[in-house]
């Protein structure tokens, strides 16, 4: 079974962001655009056929009844399923069992390149007419229409909003084309190779040069060492029309395809389509056998106990220190059955009692700052249990050394049945929630699931037989059980590390390879579970209070709480979002409250002040009483609020609802995360000199805030100055201060929540006003010029970035002409995507993007922005510069325009099928009811509009004189004078 059993570092990212049926605000609007067409319609085949689904021979894991699967004559495979997350979308993915490491030496980067080509011109898209053709029917490029290459399979993916039989039967034409019949041809390749080599550029710099590392040392003597999909620079330019096409019709055949399918349609109709489409598809001989990927071989001379085998150390100066060492055996095709899911459910409880060992050690303060186990089944090559660790300090032996120890423990004595029952525990809430919320997975993650299913040879269950399994399969969880799971996990042919440093001179090959073999101590010391912590023994927040005031917004069934302490509450009770429950507690003033003195503790508060505890509760005890629970403790700083927010169960409303209280009344101020948060920080800031994405995160937000310094990155001598007093003095200024909104939007029971309410957020103490002072408040631009601002990174020499910025504006009042700004920067991203990376073929994936901040009267921008080489940077800005002045002078046409609304349209549509769309636009309404009104006209507001109107717009905001403009140069362009 894949997904919820393979490992339990997954488990609770099961979901994704799921969508229920459409309120009734833009109901109207979806059943027009779903009114089915009557021409085109589908070969609607006859019942389908289930009685030996391909899937699962062999397996005894229970059938999900709902996917539907079949086989064409010509061997190609298909499996169908109806899902009506998000209303009206089919969700399409074309799976080829061909990646990197089907290539040869001489054809590195095929498969990938291939990716490409097949979206340039195929038997029924003219060239360089996908784009389009896909906007047209309201999909996304880039996140409705995709493609992936990995090692061992390609997919693309499609997912098709307002999904009708016209545009059904037209979306598998043009797929079926693409993958059928591309046209393959000399200007084909031409176009895509500058692209594709863009690409490879964009992916280079010292991650990339670790990736290598770790490819080349773990997996030494395996096809895996050297077949990253992105290929070779010369073997790319060395491809032809021939040799691409001979990859190709190798493996692109029908035998060697699957076709997923899981929408808003019927599975009969879906069935029609791909027999419709894909059934003249033929191939020529035999399928050719996939190739031996290669197993892990130990080294002659190694000790048969511990064989160690390749260590490799890697200096890279802006890199943090970072160790993996890998217990590798060889990849075995297993049949996947339910004792098979048992023996991992097994491994998996043994990963999660070390990890949770290791963070135990962490915290505590000592050798390392992080370290985790992992076992993964890598692209059917190698069986490998992963061990990280990033040390702290110089003496790395010691990290290693004590995270060994820790290991050495679980492998020498078996675990308590306290320890396991804990993530026993764990374990079944992640699987009682995709049961709970079955209604409501989209049909995207279920179709992909499948995908992965396919790629590592394993089948897929219904999420009720997933738990049921679980449940059934405890009495094996037994402490022998896991001591022996956990003891074959670090069993293997051959260990092998890797180990980047920063300086040269700090470990060498042989010092690591010494250090992974010689003995370890066992550590018992983390082994400890402390006693349970309960809810019911945490102190009151205050004596409950009952709302002053209960009122309708007049949206959709949304009701205000008034409490007599200010605290305003939201409330939307959701049945069509079965066993989810959004939380969001806004709070105080943001950034803007902020004294710029105090800026580095805006990143330290990002990091630790959940972790700094709350009421009597420290970091350990979160975790220990949410044990079991769904429960979830993020934190935002925003322009003038902060923000938790968490996803939970009805069950565990009320005792979300304290936590996030308690945090605001009974702060607690623990040192050591604030340490470890001190740390972290440092170490990761060298890292954002390595690329220009890199520099680009740690600076464009400064100096689009025009140089206010608590929108700068900290430097390590910044975060040295900080203290814990430091901390508990900003922090606790911010937790007491200014107005409280709470919303709660799904399913619960609304009777229940406002009794929780009324003992959390009602019983806190009346907020203190948050005074901002002038220097505070005033919001900052730089002022427009021609000279880019010039930074620096310490990549690859043919790597830099260029960007544009245009002041707007900022507020509620302009919340209508906001959204009208997301159509001009589409129409921008398409017009900067065509001239930069279609035809010039000097950026992948460049791209425009306005922000708004609601809170604040200005701030908002306009910012184009591209990787690209160096000498490419001035032709970024003329051709930014062109484009701007197009739009200025003339009009774009009604065609163009559509190519971004009927998107548009459907991103609103989709994204409106859920609360947590609401909740996103609502934020803030109980201190400013006018964003109530905008909800309203969401949709018009997005993709209602006219060519005057976006020229007017353009002219308004995109002058030549407006803007201004960063570049981020190699170090070794750097100009004098630089800071």
């Amino acid at each position: 079974m894949t997904t919820p059993t393979r490992a339990a570092r997954s488990l609770a990212c099961l979901l994704l962001l799921a969508q229920a049926p459409i309120p009734p605000l833009l109901a109207q609007e979806a059943r027009v655009q779903a009114a089915p067409a009557p021409a085109g319609s589908p070969i609607v085949a006859p019942t389908i056929g289930q009685a030996d689904p391909w899937l699962y021979r062999g397996s005894d894991i229970p059938r999900d009844p709902e996917w539907h699967f079949g086989e064409l004559a010509n061997g190609l495979k298909y499996a169908v399923r109806k899902n009506g997350v998000p209303p009206g979308q089919v969700s399409i993915r074309i799976r080829v069992d061909a990646g990197s490491l089907y290539e040869t030496d001489k054809e590195r980067g095929y498969a990938h390149l291939l990716e490409h080509m097949l979206f340039r011109q195929s038997k029924y898209l003219p060239e360089g007419t996908a784009i389009a053709a896909f906007q047209r029917l309201g999909a996304t490029f880039g996140s409705d229409t995709n493609a992936v290459t990995s090692t061992t399979q390609t997919v693309f993916k499609l997912d098709l909003p307002n999904a009708t039989a016209a545009t059904l039967d037209e979306t598998f034409k043009l797929m079926s084309g693409m993958v059928t019949a591309p046209t393959l041809s000399a200007s084909n390749l031409k176009a895509d190779l500058p692209i594709v080599l863009a690409e490879m550029r964009e992916r280079g710099g010292a991650a990339k040069r670790v990736q290598d590392a770790m490819q080349q040392t773990l997996y030494s003597g395996l096809l895996l060492a050297d077949r990253e999909p992105i290929g070779t620079q010369e073997s790319l330019t060395a491809a032809t029309p021939q040799s691409v096409r001979a990859f190709y019709s190798r493996w692109y055949r029908p035998d060697n395809v699957a076709v997923i399918v899981a929408g808003d349609a019927d599975p009969a109709m879906l069935e029609g389509y791909v027999k419709k489409w894909f059934s003249d598809w033929s191939a020529k001989g035999q399928k050719p056998a996939a190739p031996d990927f290669g197993d892990p071989v130990a080294p002659p001379d190694a000790d048969l106990k511990n064989p160690v085998g390749q260590t490799r150390v890697l200096v890279e100066p802006d890199l943090p220190p970072s160790l993996m060492y890998a217990v590798l055996r060889p990849w075995q095709q297993v049949t996947d059955n339910i004792a098979y899911n048992q023996g991992l459910m097994t491994d998996a409880l043994g990963q999660a009692i070390i990890n949770r060992r290791l963070e135990s050690k962490a915290r505590a303060g000592g050798s390392f700052l992080s370290a985790s186990v992992n076992q993964d089944d890598v692209a059917r090559s190698a069986d490998a249990t992963f061990v990280s660790v990033t040390p702290l300090g110089d003496d790395w032996q010691a990290a290693l050394r004590d995270v060994r120890a820790v290991i050495a423990d679980a492998l020498t004595r078996a675990p308590s049945q306290a320890e396991i029952d804990r993530e026993i525990a764990e374990m079944e809430v992640a699987f009682q929630v995709p049961v709970e919320q079955q209604r409501i997975l989209p049909g995207s993650k279920i179709a992909d699931d499948l995908v992965n299913a396919l790629d590592i040879r394993e089948t897929v269950a219904a999420p009720q037989d997933v738990l049921r399994i679980f449940q059934e399969s405890k009495p094996l969880f037994t402490p022998e059980a896991v001591l022996e799971h956990t003891r074959k996990l670090f069993t293997g042919t051959v260990t092998r590390a890797l180990f980047t440093v920063q300086k040269p001179g700090v470990a060498t090959d042989e010092a690591l390879r010494r250090a992974l073999a010689e003995p370890v101590e066992a550590d018992a010391s983390v082994r400890q579970v402390p006693a349970p912590v309960s809810f019911e023994k945490l102190p009151a927040i205050g004596a409950p209070q009952k709302p002053v005031e209960t009122a309708s917004t007049g949206l959709l069934e949304i009701e205000q709480l008034t409490f007599a302490n200010g605290v305003k509450a939201m409330l939307w009770p959701v049945a069509e979002e079965p066993g989810r429950v959004m939380v969001k507690a806004r709070f105080g003033g943001g950034y803007r409250s902020i004294d710029p003195k105090d800026a580095a503790y805006i990143t330290l508060g990002n990091y630790a002040l959940v972790g700094s505890g709350l009421a009597t509760l420290g970091q350990d005890d979160l975790d220990r009483i949410s044990t079991g629970r769904k429960m979830g403790f993020n934190f935002e700083v925003q322009d003038a609020s902060f923000e938790f927010s968490a996803e939970t169960r009805p069950q565990d409303l009320a005792d979300q609802l304290y936590l996030f209280a308690a945090k605001l009344d009974l702060p607690r101020w623990d040192p050591q995360p604030i340490a470890r948060a001190k740390a972290a920080a440092a170490i990761q800031y060298a890292t954002f000199s390595t690329s220009p994405q890199g520099v680009l995160s740690r600076d464009l937000q400064y100096y689009q805030r025009g140089k206010d310094p608590r929108f700068a990155t900290p430097t390590p001598d910044q975060l040295e100055a900080t203290t814990p007093e430091g901390f508990k003095r900003v922090w606790g200024k911010a937790l007491k201060e200014g107005p409280v909104e709470v919303q709660i939007f799904g399913d619960f029971d609304k009777a229940s929540a406002i009794a929780a309410l009324e003992r959390t957020f009602g019983a806190l103490k009346s907020r203190q006003p948050a005074p901002v002072t002038a220097a505070a408040a005033r919001i900052n631009t730089l002022p427009p010029s021609d000279q880019p601002i010039h930074l620096i990174h310490h990549g690859d020499a043919d790597q830099a970035a260029a960007v544009v910025s245009w002041p707007t504006g900022g507020g509620t009042m302009g919340i209508p002409e906001s959204r009208q700004l997301e159509i001009l920067t589409q129409l921008f991203t398409n017009r900067l995507m065509n001239a930069v990376r279609e035809k010039l073929g000097v950026s992948y994936a460049p791209y425009v993007y306005s922000t708004w901040p609601v809170d604040l009267a200005a701030g908002g921008s306009i910012t184009a922005m591209a990787q690209l080489d160096p000498k490419s940077v001035p032709i970024f800005f003329q051709t930014a510069d062109d484009i701007a002045q197009d739009l200025i002078a003339n009009p774009p046409s009604m065609d163009e325009l559509a190519l971004v609304t009927e998107p548009l349209r459907q991103q609103v549509t989709r994204a409106a099928s859920s609360t947590a769309f609401f909740m996103s636009q609502l934020e803030g309404a109980t201190t400013d009811p006018s964003r109530i009104g905008t909800v309203r006209s969401v949709l018009t507001d997005y993709t209602v509009t006219t060519p005057q109107a976006m020229q007017a717009l353009a002219a308004r905001y995109l002058g030549r004189d407006h803007s201004w403009r960063l570049e981020v140069m190699p170090e070794a362009k750097e100009k004098p004078g630089t800071r």
